[in-house]
């Protein structure tokens, strides 16, 4: 379903002429040294480029949320500080191009979770700084990018000496009780909506929000919950979040490599993403509320999935909502 905003003929019309304008020369929108040609192409309506690969666009307002993987711990289990420590190590070398790798490694290549694991735990040389002892539980979710990163935290864990294995839970209503518990004793988890899920739980759903694009005050926030009985380790720097893609043809075209370069050199863009796009702030309001992106054309496809990857590729879309850390990203 589309929700146009803009004839979609005459923007075809003016594909033709962009295209033909970008043909021959190698400068971008933005390094042209013509103060009126660049305010010209700035102006411009950015159509939609096909290409083979895609890219995510550069949130540098912060529109999202910080989703960075950080350890939880059982607050008892983190009493144990051989346990942080280990685990800390992980976060230290773990950034989401790295994430995308281990996806594509599982989700395209095919490697299972466990193989992935022992494979960028050797590569990385990685060894846990202290030595404990005792048997560990690492949850997961029921995804895969979770279960290679618990597979990792369980790795190190062994190394510092612990019996450590890894059990897959379900989703955060599952594995967060099951955590305070100390049915499991460590999960990968993500920042941003770890926060909110505390949060709602212990001042209601309606409590304000206390998670923001800045993973240091997700953080500091996540620190305030000590009464809730889990222990946070220090954030990576991967990320697993939504984020703006567009081909990498679409960015050599109109020289745009972060949504504020997207605002800056676009005057309309047909944006694809979950049907409840229009009306959500991390998506399209957030697009033109924080960016000032004009979206001219709306095609309701899916969160990230294939339908959305599909349109960016065949040309359907300029920019679509997929995952930061998607393992198509890195193939």
């Amino acid at each position: 379903m589309h929700t146009r905003l803009a004839p979609l003929a005459a923007l075809a019309t003016s594909a033709l002429f962009l295209a033909a304008c970008s043909s021959g020369t190698t400068e971008s929108p933005t390094s042209s040294s013509d103060t009126t040609g660049a305010t010209a192409m700035a102006a411009q309506q950015c159509l939609p480029v096909p290409g083979d690969t895609i890219m995510v666009l550069e949130d540098d307002m912060m529109l999202q949320n910080s989703d960075n993987v950080i350890p939880a711990v059982n607050a008892e289990t983190a009493n144990d500080q051989a346990v942080l420590d280990a685990l800390n190590t992980v976060s230290a070398v773990l950034d989401t191009p790295t994430l995308i790798q281990l996806n594509k490694a599982v989700d395209i290549d095919r490697q299972t979770s466990a193989e992935v694991a022992a494979q960028f735990v050797a590569d990385e040389g990685l060894s846990a700084p202290s030595e404990g002892s005792g048997s560990l539980v690492v949850g997961a979710a029921n995804f895969s990018e979770n279960i290679t990163v618990a597979e990792i935290y369980a790795a190190v864990l062994r190394d510092a000496g612990y019996d450590a294995t890894v059990r897959t839970i379900g989703n955060r209503e599952t594995y967060m009780p099951a955590l305070t518990s100390g049915e499991v004793d460590v999960v990968p988890e993500y920042a941003a909506t770890a926060a909110e899920f505390i949060n709602r739980s212990l001042n209601g759903a309606d409590a304000d929000a206390v998670a923001s694009g800045d993973i240091a005050e997700t953080k500091a926030a996540l620190d305030g919950f000590s009464d809730f009985g889990v222990v946070f380790g220090e954030p990576s720097d991967a990320q697993d979040q939504n984020a703006f893609a567009v081909t990498t043809a679409f960015s050599e075209q109109y020289g745009v490599t972060s949504l504020s370069e997207l605002a800056e050199n676009c005057a309309g863009i047909a944006l694809g993403g979950p049907p409840e796009c229009p009306e959500r702030t991390f998506c399209q309001i957030g697009l033109e509320d924080v960016y000032g992106i004009e979206v001219t054309d709306f095609s309701s496809l899916d969160a990230g999935g294939p339908l959305t990857k599909t349109a960016l590729r065949q040309g359907e879309i300029a920019v679509g909502l997929v995952f930061s850390s998607d393992g198509e990203l890195g193939a």
